[in-house]
C-alpha cells in the first residue's frame, strides 16, 4: 500500500510517476523500495488516468458498511453446520459397527 501512496504523492505533487521518483520518495520516507515492485506499479499505473480514478467511486467504496446483525448470523452458522457433521459421524459409526458385525455374525 505504501507504494500507492507514494504514487499518490507524485501525482498530487505534480512530479511524474516513474521508477525513480517512486524508489526516491519511498527512500526518503525511510523505506527499502523492491525495484520488482517499483517497476510493477509504474507500469500498472502506465495507462491510468488517475485524476478519473479518484473521481470515479468503487465497487467497494459504495458498499454498505456491514451491520451486527449479519455478524450474529454468520457466527450463528458454524453452530448449524456442526449439527450435521455431528450426525454423519454417527452414522459413519453406525455403518462400521454393522461391517464389524458381519465379521462376527
Amino acid at each position: 500500500m505504501e507504494y500507492v501512496y507514494a504514487a499518490m504523492l507524485l501525482h498530487t505533487a505534480g512530479k511524474e510517476i516513474n521508477e525513480k521518483n517512486l524508489a526516491g520518495v519511498l527512500t526518503a520516507a525511510g523505506m527499502n523500495a523492491d525495484p520488482v515492485r517499483v517497476k510493477a506499479l509504474v507500469a500498472s499505473l502506465a495507462e491510468v488516468n488517475i485524476e478519473e480514478a479518484i473521481k470515479t467511486p468503487t465497487a467497494f467504496m459504495a458498499a454498505p458498511a456491514p451491520t451486527a446483525a449479519p455478524a450474529a448470523t454468520q457466527e450463528e452458522k458454524p453452530a448449524e453446520a456442526k449439527k450435521p457433521k455431528e450426525e454423519d459421524e454417527k452414522e459413519k459409526e453406525e455403518a462400521a459397527l454393522e461391517g464389524l458385525g458381519a465379521l462376527f455374525g
